[in-house]
């Protein structure tokens, strides 16, 4: 009997599920895809005999999410394209509901976005990152009494989406930003069906009593009514993580309108569990609506969390002193650009976890709601932000544009735990797309957006990045602080955050950290701090980004190598811990992304900034800031990534551990080099390091790591090199390793007397003749055909397709080489 009740309750669950599946249906399959604008709607539509004129333009098959720019954002040769792209597919489309609504909704579309039902227009949409919908029931019951129809569509529903990225001065964000405004359908596109009347928004309104004894929840809904239906009634229920209900309510509205909101009573229970990074504790909310004899249920996560900003002091959240431990993201990655799948996302988010980041900051766009989903499932606390971002400030279309925006990230994300500060802007100090640059100006409109953010939702605070003259208008201010990268010394920290707290009410430190060449290590990475001014100030100034020009600095006259940057992560990570009126800091960036504005960069079109590659590859920062931050035990030997170390025979060398156990020991070449115990203030590395003596050869490194009871082993094999070089003299071009259909290459750079030298940084340019495909185009320092060498070395990989192909690999005033495979 229990095994017939249990198939019986499979069977009503897979069917459950498929009622929800014809609900909300994912649109990821069956599209149409062409890089160019149409002469018009027709063209997209009208009947194609093959080999016609108007078979042409050629249309690709591609799936959802889809970007434009997934390979040319860091094609070495080219500007990206910015311009017109289309989408087109057929649907079947049978709404459940009589009189029902049927919808298109998009998670976001770049950046201008008009939808046809044939050659119907029912919608545009302005701005990249908010989420939209398309109500296309009306032009969708039109199409069905055409001859189109049934004759050339066969019974199914024609559309077709216009996206443009197309560069305007008078949208929102600036071109001059560093990054990419991408084009495409890059996040999920859904068909909806709905009842007639339907819940539009949710505002869930929850709060805590000061002692955390008491829990509040004050909902308010909005409903899409486009037929005017009169008379509603709805229950609503909170479920707690395991499904119980914990409170249980019913409403009833005699009339409802598309532009009102309405309040369905505040409810509240004791004993709440609350939301904190330590214990992300998630809350059901369950509303439904019932009109005209038809239901309509919403559900969504909530938390209970309370927190504060200390004047000139810490951060609490829960009542208790929280150090915020953040980092940023970027909407992309290799292959992909922003058309990031939710396993992707899932991925990074879980990565960024993992290192013992409790906040993030979302720049500089409203992003994914599964990128919110997943915050609030991880414990991960939020800083989000409108994409008002550099330029100044346009006329009123910009203006209403940065309105919107602003208001449909407030509204869609309002019950995320997660999200504590509402980002109005990102240096709103740069100058460049307008003739006027008027600050005043800029005042007044940041003054109209920070009240505007407070009137949606006057439960969380606001917060600008590096506007100094806009500094006073926000709840929370982070000034530029880039000691040690764009300006001065990285000693210099601690005295200019220390020096900025007192400057505002509410300070944090958002941004802060420089790029490294993934694979490039250098022996004596602060050589470059000798020439470095200190004392005139740490923040970026305009012209600090560059590779050209200005007072010496990190950022243009350093090498560029994991061994600077986690010098740099780890003094200010030390630094941080002894600032005791702190709120946080959030380094830049999580991930290295891409960039229209630093083609010159060791990777062109990569701001290079992350602790990871773009493709997930770990870099060896990633470990120094897990080893500050996470509480699962871990161990690391910096230089996994350093084949090949230099240095004389009777040298010493250090070798870095980066732990967050109490004590190590390390053996080289199976012996003892002592046990070192960790002491965070112990700079570098908190005192998990060793001066040995390398053999001339190879070198086998094992550390033995301990916390209580609980060990953790790490071990690396490394080359040590006596043998001295000249400089570069020829190309060596080799193949490393082949698997399943792909090969990967190396050149290396060698003197006149065939030595590796392992300190050349010369661009390496690596093409392709025959059957293969070079994986390029991928923004890594393994996936591009121009790049940097890392060491006097480069490496890129083939698919070689299972033929012959002829690879070959160039550096300006060398010979090339080439390679048969």
């Amino acid at each position: 009997m229990k095994r017939v009740l249990f198939f019986l309750f499979l069977i009503l669950l897979a069917l459950n599920q498929n009622g929800i599946a014809q609900q909300n249906i994912r649109l990821n399959n069956s599209w149409d895809f062409v890089r160019q604008d149409l002469g018009g709607i027709w063209e997209a539509v009208r009947p194609v005999t093959p080999g016609n004129p108007e078979s042409l333009p050629l249309w690709t098959k591609v799936t959802l999410p889809h970007c434009f720019n997934s390979r040319d954002a860091v094609d070495p040769d080219v500007n990206y394209y910015q311009g017109p792209g289309w989408y087109k597919t057929t649907l079947d489309i049978v709404n459940p509901y009589p009189n029902g609504r049927t919808v298109l909704h998009f998670e976001g579309a770049g950046q201008k976005t008009d939808v046809y039902i044939y050659t119907t227009k029912v919608a545009s949409h302005l701005g990249g990152y908010d989420e939209w919908t398309a109500d296309i029931t009306q032009a969708v019951e039109d199409f069905k009494k055409t001859a189109a129809f049934k004759k050339q569509f066969k019974g199914k529903i024609p559309v077709e989406i216009r996206c443009d990225n197309s560069r305007d001065l008078e949208t929102i964000p600036s071109q001059l930003s560093d990054f990419n405004v991408y084009g495409g359908l890059y996040r999920y596109v859904n068909l909806v069906y709905q009842p007639a009347l339907s819940i539009d928004k949710l505002y869930a309104n929850t709060s805590v009593s000061t002692d955390l004894k008491t829990a509040y929840i004050d909902p308010k809904l909005s409903f899409y009514n486009p037929a005017k239906l009169k008379g509603v009634t709805g229950e609503l229920k909170l479920k707690d993580a395991k499904g119980k209900v914990i409170l249980k309510s019913t409403y009833k509205l005699n009339d409802v309108d598309n532009d009102g909101t309405y309040p369905i009573g505040k409810l509240k229970f004791s004993k709440p569990h609350v939301w904190s990074p330590a214990d992300p504790y998630l809350y059901t909310i369950e509303v439904t609506c019932s009109s005209n004899g038809q239901t309509y249920r919403q559900t969504e996560k909530v938390g209970f969390r309370s927190f504060l900003f200390a004047d000139k002091g810490p951060f609490y959240l829960n009542g208790k002193r929280l150090f915020l431990q953040g980092t940023h993201r970027h909407e992309d990655h290799a292959g992909v650009a922003a058309a990031m799948t939710d396993t992707m996302m899932r991925t990074e988010m879980q990565l960024i976890k993992d290192m013992g980041v409790n906040f993030i900051r979302l720049g500089h766009y409203q992003q994914s709601r599964i990128i919110l989903n997943l915050c609030d499932s991880l414990g991960i606390i939020v800083w989000e932000e409108e994409p008002w971002c550099r330029g100044g400030l346009g006329g009123d279309g910009y203006k209403n544009q940065a309105r919107a925006m602003l208001t449909n990230m407030i509204q869609q994300h309002y019950n995320h735990p997660s999200i504590i500060l509402w980002g109005l802007g990102n240096e709103n100090d740069w100058e460049g797309d307008f003739a006027e640059f008027d600050k005043a100006k800029i005042r007044a409109f940041m003054t109209e957006q920070n009240n505007l953010a407070h009137k949606l939702d006057p439960s969380r605070k606001t917060t600008i990045r590096r506007c100094d003259f806009c500094k006073d208008i926000v709840d929370v201010y982070s000034p530029s602080i880039w000691p040690g990268w764009y300006r001065g010394v990285y000693t210099e920290y601690k005295k200019s955050v220390e020096d900025e707290i007192q400057k505002v009410n509410h300070m944090f430190h958002a941004e802060w950290g420089g790029d490294s060449h993934a694979g490039r290590h250098a022996e004596s990475p602060d050589k470059v701090l000798e020439n470095i001014k200190t004392g005139v100030g740490v923040d970026e100034r305009l012209g600090d980004a560059s590779l050209v020009g200005g007072n010496a600095r990190a950022s243009k006259d350093g090498d560029w190598s994991e061994s600077y940057i986690i010098t740099l992560f780890d003094w200010y990570l030390k630094e941080q811990e002894t600032i005791p009126n702190f709120t946080g800091s959030a380094f830049w960036v999580f991930k290295d992304f891409s960039t229209p504005i630093r083609p010159d960069n060791p990777i062109p079109y990569m701001n290079q900034k992350g602790v990871v590659a773009r493709d997930f590859t770990k870099k060896e920062s990633y470990y120094v800031f897990q080893s500050y931050w996470s509480k699962n035990l871990m161990a690391h030997i910096y230089r996994n990534t350093w084949p090949v170390r230099r240095g004389n025979d009777v040298e010493e060398k250090m070798v870095k551990l980066f732990s967050n156990a109490d004590e190590a020991e390390l053996f080289l070449n199976g012996k003892s080099q002592g046990i070192k115990k960790r002491n965070s203030q112990d700079f570098p590395a908190a005192g998990l390091r060793w001066m040995v003596k390398f053999n001339n050869g190879k070198n086998d490194l094992k550390v033995i790591a301990r916390k209580g009871r609980a060990t953790v082993t790490d071990q690396i094999s490394q080359q040590y090199q006596t043998q001295k070089w000249g400089k570069p003299a020829k190309l060596e071009l080799t193949q490393m390793s082949s698997k399943d259909g792909i090969t990967t290459i190396q050149a290396v750079l060698r003197d006149a007397n065939g030595v590796q030298c392992l300190n050349a940084a010369n661009w390496i340019n690596f093409s392709l003749s025959g059957d293969g495909e070079l994986q390029d185009d991928l923004g890594t320092p393994d996936g591009s055909r121009k790049v940097q060498a890392y060491n006097g070395r480069a490496v890129i990989s083939i698919k070689t397709n299972n033929g012959s192909s002829v690879a070959a690999v160039q550096s300006p005033g060398l010979a090339t080489a080439f390679l048969k495979l």
